[in-house]
Parts: structure tokens; C-alpha cells; sequence
């Protein structure tokens, strides 16, 4: 990963403590809280590893688990230097943060998405914290090729204690990260992050 990519993505680290979930008062879409579900490492060592696909944009998000199909916008780093969200009046879309890796490619690839965006409407991942260890993600890219992700852990963390190495730290296989906020609110804030850890388990041309 080049320097200035670690910057960026040192940046939306923070940045991500603050990802867009806001809703209107009175509505409670947070997904529930969950203990982590980490696969144990044997696990991963058992598993034969998926080599890695070249690079190419997401354009579509599957969750089947939860009810999940979306098109995929990108997401960069706003002027004042936090990550930008999706708009809420796109709240049925998740962004793919572009300073991240592509799904499939070496490496966390971010994707952030509403829990819930009030008067605009339940936000696309306001199920993210029912997923379960085994859960397919599928992630549609630019080129036709589907990256699928098996999700090893879903976890429900404090904003205040963000894993910034767990979600953005090099890793040596292509994973994927999707995230959102959860737990308690007040006012229009949310006290959590939900995060789901995932990693590639195979890929596939798109079918029509």
C-alpha cells in the first residue's frame, strides 16, 4: 500500500468514528448489540486461500442473509478530512470508500452504509448486526466479476474505542469491511459502531 494511501486511510480511521447514521428524534433503527463472533484462527490456516482479482470498482452489494441488494457509490474524504457517507437521501445505497482496496483485491476493502437516516427512510444497513459467522456478502464489480465474502466476525464496539488497526491494518489476504452505527442513541447520535469482518471465499463471472 503506497504512503499516501495510508494517510487516507489513517484518516477515515478517524474519521469513521463519526460515520454517517444520523437519524430523525424518536426513530431507533440501530441494529443490536452482539458479542463478536471471530472465526478461531485454525479456521483461516484450514481453509484453502482465494488468490486475490485485479482491481475494479464495486457497483452492487448483496446480502442475501439480510435482505440486501444495493448499488454501490464511491466515497472519498470530505473537505474538512473525515469519510464521506452516502447522502441520506440515498439511504438504500452503500459507498465504497476509493482510498481503500477494491473487494476482492489484497487487503480491508471499506464499505460504509446508513443504519437509519430518520424522515428519508430505514437505512441499507440497518440489519448488519444480525449477520452471522458464515454469512455470504457478495460484492458485483465494474469488470463482471462477483467477489464473494464468507463474514468470520460482526462486532458492536464502542465509537470511543474504534479498532482502527482491525478494520484498516494490512492484512495478507482479501478481506472485506462493512460498517455502520449501532447500539444506543441519542438525539440523532448513536454511542456504537457495527462492524462486519468478512474475507474472500470465492469469485465468479456476473450472471445476467
Amino acid at each position: 500500500m503506497s504512503p499516501l494511501s495510508r494517510r487516507a486511510l489513517a484518516t477515515a480511521a478517524l474519521a469513521a468514528l463519526l460515520v454517517g447514521c444520523n437519524g430523525g428524534p424518536g426513530e431507533d433503527g440501530a441494529a443490536p448489540a452482539r458479542p463478536a463472533t471471530t472465526a478461531p484462527p485454525s479456521a483461516h490456516a484450514s481453509a484453502k486461500p482465494v488468490p486475490p482479482v485485479g482491481r475494479s470498482v464495486p457497483v452492487g452489494l448483496g446480502i442475501p442473509a439480510i435482505g440486501v441488494d444495493t448499488p454501490v457509490m464511491r466515497l472519498g474524504l470530505a473537505a474538512d478530512g473525515t469519510v464521506e457517507v452516502p447522502p441520506v437521501t440515498d439511504d438504500d445505497r452503500a459507498g465504497w470508500y476509493r482510498h481503500s482496496p477494491t473487494p476482492g483485491q489484497l487487503g480491508p476493502s471499506v464499505i460504509l452504509g446508513h443504519v437509519t437516516v430518520g424522515t428519508h427512510g430505514d437505512g441499507v444497513f440497518r440489519r448488519l448486526g444480525e449477520l452471522h459467522r458464515g454469512d455470504r456478502i457478495e460484492a458485483r464489480l465494474e469488470n463482471g466479476t462477483v467477489a464473494t465474502f464468507a463474514v468470520t466476525s460482526v462486532r458492536t464496539v464502542a465509537k470511543a474505542e474504534f479498532p482502527t488497526d482491525d478494520v484498516y491494518g494490512d492484512v495478507d489476504r482479501p478481506e472485506l469491511r462493512l460498517i455502520t452505527c449501532g447500539g444506543p442513541r441519542t438525539g440523532e447520535e448513536y454511542r456504537d459502531n457495527v462492524i462486519v469482518f468478512a474475507e474472500l471465499s470465492a469469485t465468479s463471472p456476473a450472471t445476467s
